[in-house]
């Protein structure tokens, strides 16, 4: 500041305070100005790729789902969390996920603080083209119509008879309007519900009928049994990312050229196997190949399996049904989502577990065997067995958060949260807007955790009476008696 500057502003202080003050405001206002707009001019001048690659972030918007966007016991999932978190990892950037409460407040918040895309099995359609910019297709889905087994299977849209429900704002909605012209009949409500909800309200009878995607009912379909497929009301539709119809498109180029990339080398296809692979662990358990493991592959790890459950006071064949479920005894398995090894462990559970190799076969059951040991530790001890161990396996599977989410639940409806029994008719509906969205931990495949324990108990019963068949056999041999009782005891379909 140059002498003359001060002298005139000290004879202003001195005869106008106030004055001086008011000055010097001022010049804070238009410096602060100055370098707001030195600071927007060098944004502007940044592409959006380089924006996102400069903060280090890539922010993405979702809703929550089976196939988009979900945390369970194996940390945060869904096919379209791993997607976009591949593209992130492509770019060397970090993911941020924004979970949107109905796909209408997604899309309305494509491009902005939010989000750079939206990311939910989003499907192209001539109206949202309008306003938004999608990526290359990844995949296409069709539209089924569903309805619950034991009513009548519609085999058109004029056979409809009952409550048609679909998720407000969505393609379905669209589908149904386009179909509406041939059906003047045809009527539907629409919600902000996700799809998964609307099958286990069809599975449940609240809701006579809905339209879901093909991946969705594929996914959905083994905690849903009840749900069919009745006919498909559209033909193949593509599934993309949305991004902002603002934007200099760089940053969708580069996501479209990850999707390439990432198709091209057969990791899409890997990824959406997996997927559908996931759901069938969770099938019907007693399956014949169960019954062929035990033979082939039960034998190798059997001796482990008695060496470390007595070591946290497990039963070994609850470890081993434990560890079936898990990764049909695989000690090499691997989800999309990084979990390794027998008991399929994610890396920061085998940190806490002081386990250094997920796939060493014994430090993998003994981080296994240790963390289903904390978590039984972590209840209530008022808990008793064997409700202690059951509401521990189902935290394996969906998180001990979950868990207490469901137990509160459990409470609130007069129930006994320290009961397994009344706990899992309240898990599933962690799935359910209505109830997950009172709770801290939010939305849940509740219904998987349920069928997980089932599988596990139905797998520790059998692994129990084969033995007890190998114990027999020999006697009966050498006294001469049939042992068939005890093989039809031990066959999958008998129990």
């Amino acid at each position: 500041m140059s002498k003359r500057l001060k002298e005139l502003l000290h004879s202003l202080s001195v005869s106008n305070p106030g004055g001086i003050r008011r000055a010097r405001n001022r010049l804070l206002l238009i410096a602060t100005g100055i370098l707001f707009l030195v600071y927007f001019a060098s944004s502007a001048r940044l592409s959006d790729l380089q924006q996102v690659e400069n903060s280090g972030l890539l922010h993405v918007l979702t809703v929550d789902g089976p196939t988009t966007f979900y945390e369970d016991g194996r940390g945060k999932n869904g096919f379209e969390y791993l997607l976009t978190k591949a593209f992130a990892e492509s770019l060397g950037v970090k993911l941020v996920v924004h979970s949107k409460p109905s796909l209408r407040a997604m899309l309305l918040s494509v491009g902005g603080p939010d989000g750079n895309f939206a990311a939910a099995n989003i499907t192209v359609t001539e109206s949202r083209s309008q306003s938004l910019h999608f990526t290359e297709p990844y995949m296409q889905v069709t539209q089924h119509l569903v309805y619950r087994r034991g009513s009548s299977r519609p085999r058109s849209l004029a056979d409809l008879d009952g409550d048609l429900l679909v998720a407000a704002d969505s393609s379905h909605s669209e589908r149904l309007t386009y179909w509406a012209e041939q059906f003047p009949d045809l009527q539907w409500r629409e919600d902000n519900t996700e799809m998964s909800e609307l099958l286990r309200m069809v599975q449940d009878k609240e809701i006579d009928y809905t339209v879901v995607d093909s991946l969705a009912y594929l996914v959905s379909r083994h905690i849903y049994p009840q749900v069919r497929r009745a006919i498909d009301i559209s033909e193949p539709q593509p599934l993309a990312w949305a991004f902002p119809g603002h934007g200099d498109g760089t940053l969708r180029e580069a996501a479209n050229q990850f999707l390439r990339d990432f198709k091209a080398s057969g990791k899409l296809a890997q990824l959406k196997n997996e997927l559908l692979a996931q759901a069938d662990n969770f099938s019907v358990a007693g399956s014949q190949r169960f019954g062929e493991l035990v033979d082939k592959r039960l034998p190798k790890y059997e001796p482990l399996f008695k060496e470390i459950a007595p070591l946290f006071d497990l039963d070994w064949h609850l470890l081993a049904a434990v560890a079936y479920q898990e990764s049909h005894w695989n000690a090499r398995a691997k989800s999309p989502t990084g979990v390794r090894g027998l008991m399929m462990l994610t890396l920061s559970t085998a940190r806490e577990m002081n386990i250094k190799n997920r796939l060493d076969p014994k430090q993998s059951l003994t981080g296994g065997a240790a963390y289903l040991t904390k978590l039984r530790s972590r209840l209530p001890q008022r808990i008793a067995e064997p409700d202690r161990t059951l509401l521990a396996l189902a935290a394996y599977n969906v998180g001990f958060g979950h868990l207490e989410d469901a137990r509160i639940l459990t409470q609130r409806e007069g129930q006994d949260p320290d009961k397994w029994e009344d706990v899992r008719q309240h898990l599933p509906k962690l799935g359910n807007k209505q109830y997950y969205k009172t709770l801290k931990y939010g939305f849940a495949r509740g219904k998987e955790p349920v069928i997980y324990v089932d599988n596990i108990q139905y797998y520790q019963r059998y692994l129990e009476l084969h033995e007890l068949s190998q114990q027999r056999e020999p006697q009966a041999v050498e006294q001469g008696q049939p042992n068939s009782e005890w093989d039809a005891a031990a066959t999958p379909s008998s129990l």
